[in-house]
């Protein structure tokens, strides 16, 4: 694999790890500003060892940093149970004890 695909292929995993830890959509904004900076800075690194050395770097960067319980749609196999960002289901309160 070519070193541009696999830092494409990095930064695209280091976006879904992101938002795994992030509940919010807004949140995650901020920290996918902060991650392209992160990459943009390394971008003329034109040398193979040094770009073989990031991305060393950045896989066990992102193994460490792996979610234990990661997002999964719904809809998906092995999905979450709820969607999120959706508002919580109004039910009905409980019935009223009735005095003997």
């Amino acid at each position: 694999m070519s070193s541009k695909k696999q830092v494409l292929s990095l930064y695209r995993q280091s976006l879904k790890l992101a938002l795994d830890w992030s509940v919010h959509r807004y949140l995650w904004r901020g920290q996918a500003v902060y991650l392209r900076g992160l990459f943009e800075a390394n971008r003329n690194v034109t040398e193979p060892r040094q770009q073989r050395a990031l991305i060393t770097e950045t896989e066990n960067l992102l193994e460490k940093w792996k979610h234990p319980d990661p997002y999964r749609p719904p809809t998906a196999p092995g999905g979450s149970k709820y969607e999120r960002n959706l508002p919580v289901p109004i039910l009905d309160p409980p019935p009223k004890w009735m005095n003997p």
